[in-house]
């Protein structure tokens, strides 16, 4: 296992614990080791997003989709967040993305 997925491991913990706030700091130290950490950006669209801070929230899962640009997850994860942060349009253009990558669009 590499150093930041043990790391991912203990902030997952703290999280389960209800420190989501300590969990948030912990996966942020991962991003100074390796920013492209997309199951760390994917959480931390989540617990920020939880907590309130949806703009903070939008950036990881918008960083998600740029790490994994084929991933239908990353835009279903993207439309998620939008719609909870009162972004109709942006979740509703994030779901048609993420059924288009899944075979599923409107042809």
């Amino acid at each position: 296992m590499s150093y930041p997925d043990e790391i991912y491991d203990e902030a997952i913990a703290l999280k389960e614990a209800g420190e989501v706030e300590a969990a948030i700091e912990k996966m942020k130290s991962i991003l100074e080791i390796d920013e492209k950490h997309v199951l760390t950006h994917s959480a931390l669209a989540v617990y920020l997003q939880r907590i309130g801070n949806n703009e903070e929230a939008l950036t990881h899962a918008q960083k998600v989709i740029e790490l994994e640009p084929s991933d239908p997850f990353s835009f279903t994860q993207l439309s998620v967040i939008c719609q909870r942060c009162g972004l109709i349009q942006e979740a509703e253009d994030a779901m048609a993305k993420a059924r288009e990558l899944q075979g599923g669009g409107c042809h």
